[in-house]
């Protein structure tokens, strides 16, 4: 357990020497302080928390004084920066088992970790040589951490039964569901999600992958047949998981270019209609995957950035110009990070010299979103070694300002290599998950901290009651909630890729304005939820949805109900008016047998869209009944032209 203690203070001492013995069974003990070690040259590790285990490592052992959190660093100022890697563990040695690992969060691809202690409690820490077997220097520091400010959520811990190494919460079956999902070698899961929160977990077998999940993962349907598809960064490159037209099965495709992939994406580069992929590079230019339409990727790398140390890309639409824009959060070789606005053809200059961030700021993520809901992308560029953050605010045109100092993300020390924001409370304020702590957003730019949320992970709603919750390898941490509304917001794009993906959508309540931008890819490893979540606060109405599609064209909803999800297909052609007034409504809805549909003339063009954005029924109306008896189960669109103006409505077939 955390402690719930006054204060965050971070405690150091002057050097000590720190010979340690040759294995695990004769550690060094340490307590909190600066240490110099010896070479690493002791016995090798049996499990490896942070990939790798070397030829030889040097170890240590901390028995815990109190409930806390403790921090290792291997960036000492002053001392040169050695490549290390870091192990903690729990148990015996005969039957150690992982808590952390890291390899070079910290600056200068320095070590760091931060992981919560019970006190009486002994934690072995190792060092191993994969990079390095010279002596080094280390600090070992105890964090009180404040008490959770008032009104915050409660997770608890749930378990998926049979689930294991979940890296995505994704709904893949098209039921407006999150699902969890598992990459793998020769197979990967797909945990379904079902009423009250239950689990089925199905196995698709796949050859064996060129390069597995082992750095981070996305989900996109790049080629729009309705079934999304898979993306595998791995150390030595690309793998795409593709979904057949049923999505029963998956074949590979895997580019022989070598890519050490961290952050992957799916997103549009070039708007041009269909959705591309693209991969950070921590070696050499990043790259991306050009949809040609035709059903092929095209390899491409140079415009993205040119040098390496690639680390956190997510894709958002910076200057309110409808392209999808990248930021990059940069690490170890060149950590200047990439601020690119898209010049709408798929055209990225680099503008963070300009904006004041091409300044070596250590980090591997970022979190993007409207914190101060003011109808523009904010930034928050979180630290993963030393505790520097930056919190920026966008005048609305791309330009950014700092405004850490004062926001209380100044004062907080936590590092992680996982940033992301959502509304986790559902006020209506998107707050930021990392560092250990979830950063709730209090409205006015500043942030309270909860350090006994859980660490980050996946983001989704993963038991449908419009809460979102936080995966872990094996399950998920469960919402527990509050007494605020929401609203979940789901789209099929038609001229637009198939997910939407660089859709903005806005709503409005009595809160004032909200937008969402539709992505593939946050944070640094995991595959959050696609789709627009909001939350609502006291607000028991909203006056409009607005859906801006990456096709540029824009729909608006009224007298959406809340507190429940919505899937919207994209079905406004040009030079057609949406009209949802005048008497038009569909009845009953869910629907059994025939839908009755009011307010429209006679010997109407109806069309039926399912939720694949697919025409599958076309009819002409001589009353006000429509036979759906043969459709499948599921959400659907209703289509009705009348002239120029095109009504359209949803619809849920029993």
């Amino acid at each position: 357990m955390r402690s719930a203690l006054p204060l965050l203070v971070a405690v150091a001492f002057p050097f000590a020497a720190a010979h340690s013995q040759s294995s695990c069974l004769t550690a060094m003990a340490v307590t909190p302080g600066t240490y110099a070690t010896g070479a690493v040259d002791g016995s090798p590790l049996t499990a490896s928390c942070a990939g790798g285990i070397g030829t030889a490592a040097i170890w240590y052992k901390y028995t815990a004084t109190v409930d806390t959190m403790m921090q290792i660093l291997t960036h000492v100022v002053g001392i040169p920066d050695t490549d290390t890697k870091v192990h903690v563990y729990s148990g015996t040695c005969a039957a150690l088992t992982c808590i952390v690992g890291d390899d070079d969060a910290g600056e200068g691809l320095s070590s760091m970790v931060m992981w919560e202690v019970q006190a009486g409690t002994t934690y072995t820490i190792a060092f191993d040589n994969t990079f390095s077997s010279v002596p080094f220097s280390f600090i070992l520091s105890m964090y009180y951490m404040p008490p959770p400010p008032a009104g915050v959520v409660v997770f608890t811990n749930t378990t998926i039964v049979g689930a294991g190494g979940i890296m995505g919460a994704v709904d893949m079956n098209n039921d407006g569901r999150d699902d969890a999902v598992m990459p793998g070698y020769t197979s990967f899961n797909i945990g379904y999600q079902y009423d009250m929160a239950a689990y089925a977990i199905a196995n698709f077998p796949t050859t064996p992958a060129a390069n597995t999940a082992s750095w981070s993962f996305a989900v996109g349907d790049w080629d729009s047949n309705g079934h999304r598809d898979l993306l595998y960064g791995g150390g030595s490159g690309a793998t795409f998981m593709n979904a057949n037209a049923t999505g029963s099965a998956y074949t590979q495709t895997t580019f022989p270019q070598y890519i050490f992939c961290q952050r992957t994406n799916f997103v549009d580069l070039n708007n041009d209609g269909n959705l591309d992929a693209f991969s950070c590079h921590d070696v050499d230019a990043n790259v991306g995957f050009l949809n040609d339409g035709n059903g092929n990727l095209v390899f491409t790398q140079g415009g993205y950035g040119t040098t390496c140390g690639n680390y956190g890309s997510i894709f958002t639409d910076m200057n309110n110009d409808g392209s999808q824009d990248l930021f990059v959060a940069k690490c170890g070789c060149d950590p200047n990070d990439l601020m690119m606005p898209n010049n709408g053809t798929g055209m990225f200059t680099n503008v963070a010299v300009a904006q004041g961030l091409s300044d070596g700021h250590q980090s591997w993520s970022s979190a993007w979103a409207d914190f101060d809901n003011d109808g523009d992308m904010d930034s928050f560029i979180g630290s993963s070694g030393g505790g520097v953050h930056k919190l920026l605010t966008n005048d609305g045109n791309g330009n950014f300002t700092n405004v850490t100092i004062g926001s209380g993300m100044d004062s907080f020390a936590g590092s992680s290599i996982e940033w992301t924001a959502h509304d986790f409370n559902n006020d209506g304020w998107v707050d930021i998950l990392g560092g250990g702590a979830m950063h709730y957003n209090n409205g006015d730019m500043t942030f309270s901290h909860d350090a006994t949320a859980p660490y980050n992970h996946a983001i989704g709603d993963m038991n449908n009651d419009g809460f979102l919750d936080i995966l872990s390898s094996g399950g998920y941490f469960a919402n527990g909630g509050n007494e605020n509304n929401w609203v979940r917001i789901n789209l099929v794009g038609v001229e637009s890729n198939r997910d939407a993906i660089g859709a903005r959508v806005k709503i409005t309540s009595a809160l004032g304005t909200q937008i969402r931008d539709i992505r593939s890819g946050d944070g640094f490893e995991f595959m959050s939820f696609i789709g627009a979540h909001f939350g609502l606060g006291e607000d028991t109405e909203l006056e409009e949805v607005e859906v801006k599609w990456p096709s540029g064209a824009v729909e608006v909803f009224q007298d959406v109900a809340i507190n429940s999800s919505h899937t919207y297909v994209e079905g406004v052609s040009v030079g057609m008016e949406d009209v949802a007034s005048d008497g038009f409504l569909v009845a009953p809805n869910p629907v059994a047998d025939v839908l009755v549909v009011s307010g429209i003339p006679m010997n109407a063009q109806v069309e039926v869209i399912d939720a694949a954005g697919k025409s599958i029924l076309t009819d002409r109306l001589l009353g006000n009944d429509l036979d759906v008896n043969g459709l499948a189960p599921g959400v659907y669109q209703l289509r009705v032209i009348d002239g120029v103006r095109l009504r359209v409505a949803r619809f849920v077939k029993r």
